[in-house]
């Protein structure tokens, strides 16, 4: 019987170790095997609003923001966008204008294969969700965003979009006068954590209460943008 025991040990150390290759090779970013080198960071969350509000400078200010965060992290030799739509005549949905995908935050982790996956374009999909929230939606320098529970929550991210990631057609004001208000109006937000206030949509969970700096932080927020590299 004594016999067996080194047997028996080294047939449970060989079973934990192919466990542990799996894994390794099945976590995002995780540089398994099967994975290869981490990718560059094509999305993240912005460490910073502008300050003033959803007065963004409209979309190309909203642009430029994500351009020079994402050149300050090293990675400015791509064009960045902020996932934003507007409104009314020659309205812009926000998903026309990040490309297609793939994308990977800081830690290389893979957010979204291409559209149809991040927006839930399929019953499947939109079962399955994204996976976005609090772990994979980072900053540019790889930082969490602060959430429901954390102090303050910073998780309200302007999007003015619909859960689709097309631009509102009513005529109802939903993004803060196409980003150049910080006075009167309404944006529509998304939750980085994907959780709180009874939706848990990264992209469309409710409107501002108005369009001013205070108004963004009294939901849960600070003005803060999606970045996506379209190239």
């Amino acid at each position: 019987m004594n016999k067996m025991i080194p047997v028996a040990g080294g047939l449970a150390l060989a079973l934990l170790a192919g466990a542990y290759v799996a894994t390794a090779a099945q976590a995002p970013g995780g540089g398994g095997p099967n994975q290869g080198p981490p990718q560059p960071m094509t999305f993240f969350v912005t460490s910073v609003g502008k300050g003033d509000g959803a007065n963004l400078g409209g979309l190309a200010g909203a642009d430029a923001h994500c351009q020079a965060l994402a050149s300050a992290a090293g990675r400015g030799g791509v064009t960045w966008h902020a996932y934003l739509s507007t409104q009314g005549a020659g309205a812009v949905n926000a998903r026309d204008r990040i490309g297609k995908g793939p994308w990977y935050n800081q830690r290389g982790q893979m957010v979204a294969r291409d559209l149809a996956q991040l927006h839930g374009d399929t019953i499947e999909l939109a079962r399955l969700g994204p996976p976005l929230g609090r772990s994979f939606s980072l900053t540019e320098k790889g930082e969490r965003v602060n959430g429901v529970g954390d102090m303050p929550n910073e998780h309200d991210i302007i999007t003015g979009s619909t859960p689709d990631g097309r631009a509102y057609t009513d005529n109802m004001d939903h993004t803060c006068k196409n980003y150049t208000s910080n006075g009167e109006g309404s944006a529509q937000l998304g939750h980085s954590d994907r959780q709180g206030g009874g939706n848990s949509s990264w992209n469309s969970a409710h409107p501002s209460r108005g369009c001013s700096q205070a108004n963004l932080v009294s939901t849960g927020g600070a003005g803060k943008l999606y970045c996506f590299a379209v190239n």
